[in-house]
């Protein structure tokens, strides 16, 4: 399991005073470890969140300059500020003593972090479909634009959707 992969990774490059920590609270160190490791991952993704958005407003402004209409360009950007605030603010992982939603374990976290891994690579895809729309705005070949757009569209939508499931990652419904 793949989970299991990168707790073992974590675990394997902590020095022996973080050892002795989780030995003496339990595990306490290796899940800061994954939380740090997963807040960094998130941080990234985020900065290239507002790379893309900065992209994006200066194609939604050419392109209303240039007299397209539609909604991909305002949808697209929506969906983007949404989501990016999402990976913004997304759950550490963090469960109080008496948390209803029960406690997270370790084996969630690092789930988490795969997840989070995983989602990397469909925001690269994002990264490499604004680029070529951005391109395209450059070489004002607004045809090539709006087509883009549309589908811009629909795979920002799905991105939004897959990072809703994040939740399920560390907290598996269970009875």
């Amino acid at each position: 399991m793949m989970s299991s992969d990168t707790l073992g990774k974590i675990m394997e490059r902590q020095g022996i005073l973080s050892r002795i920590q989780n030995f003496l609270t339990l595990g306490y160190g290796t899940k800061e470890d994954l939380r740090e490791v997963d807040k960094a991952l998130r941080d990234n993704y985020y900065r290239s969140f507002k790379e893309m958005r900065q992209r994006w407003s200066e194609i939604n402004l050419a392109a209303l300059e240039a007299g397209l209409k539609g909604d991909d360009f305002k949808k697209v950007m929506q969906v983007m500020d949404r989501l990016m605030e999402k990976v913004h603010r997304a759950d550490y992982g963090y469960a109080g003593l008496f948390d209803r939603k029960g406690k997270i374990v370790e084996e969630g976290l690092a789930r988490s972090l795969d997840f989070d891994k995983e989602f990397g690579a469909s925001l690269s895809d994002l990264e490499s479909a604004i680029e070529e729309t951005y391109r395209a705005y450059e070489a004002e070949d607004w045809k090539s634009v709006s087509a883009k757009a549309k589908s811009l569209r629909s795979k920002i939508v799905s991105l939004d959707e897959k990072w809703n499931e994040r939740e399920k990652v560390f907290r598996p419904i269970g009875v």
